[in-house]
């Protein structure tokens, strides 16, 4: 296999699937491979748990490590901003629109780790956002065709908001919660990387500046 290798720190399993399954798919595309590592919250002497984060000390902790252990590579995250442990460097000063804020913590983040092959990226707010780039493709919820008024309902929220990155992350308004509340029985892993695969990769570029702007970079880095 020739090509350059990219390891992917994804803060719980669906950042991990959807790696696997669709983002890995376009950069094999362009010579670059994707590789997702889970975040480990806990180990015993039988398991390592993995999915979702809890402090900023591990993730500092299992990103030094990933980046000493593919030194050679580069090394990237796919974390929720929404969802950061209040200890994150620049979390509770950083003010702005959500790109400026991401950014800015992104930064901060980088600084603090002080590894040369990492490269930071928060997602805005959270994994849903990506799923807003075509909100017609909510319809693969729907059970023949019944209930495509809550499709109407998606494509509402979306024209509320500039980009779906925009869409707010307060605790009852954040993208997932948007969702849960029109369709009660949406399941993050398995139902969100069914629309975003029929959403697509290209829609996702298109609609979401900050993550088109990773991607982009990524590919640069990485040649």
């Amino acid at each position: 296999m020739t090509g350059k290798r990219v390891y992917i720190y994804c803060e719980g399993q669906t950042e991990e699937t959807f790696v696997k399954r669709i983002l890995s798919s376009y950069l094999a595309g362009v010579g670059i491979y994707a590789y997702p590592v889970a975040a480990a919250t806990k180990r015993t002497a039988r398991k390592k748990f993995k999915g979702g984060v809890t402090t900023y000390d591990r993730i500092k902790h299992q990103l030094e490590m990933l980046c000493k252990q593919y030194e050679s590579e580069l090394v990237t995250t796919m974390i929720d901003y929404y969802a950061l442990p209040p200890e994150t460097p620049e979390l509770s000063d950083s003010v702005g629109d959500a790109n400026v804020k991401a950014r800015r913590v992104e930064e901060a983040i980088k600084k603090d780790i002080g590894e040369p092959n990492l490269f930071v990226h928060l997602q805005i707010h959270e994994f849903e956002a990506l799923l807003f780039s075509d909100p017609r493709a909510f319809e693969i919820l729907v059970e023949d065709g019944e209930g495509m008024e809550r499709v109407e309902k998606m494509v509402r929220i979306r024209a509320d908001f500039s980009t779906p990155e925009d869409i707010n992350n307060a605790y009852e308004t954040a993208p997932s919660k948007r969702i849960a509340h029109v369709f009660p029985t949406y399941k993050k892993v398995t139902d969100g990387l069914s629309v975003a695969e029929l959403v697509g990769i290209d829609a996702m570029l298109l609609e979401c500046p900050h993550f088109a702007e990773w991607v982009r970079l990524l590919i640069r880095l990485a040649r």
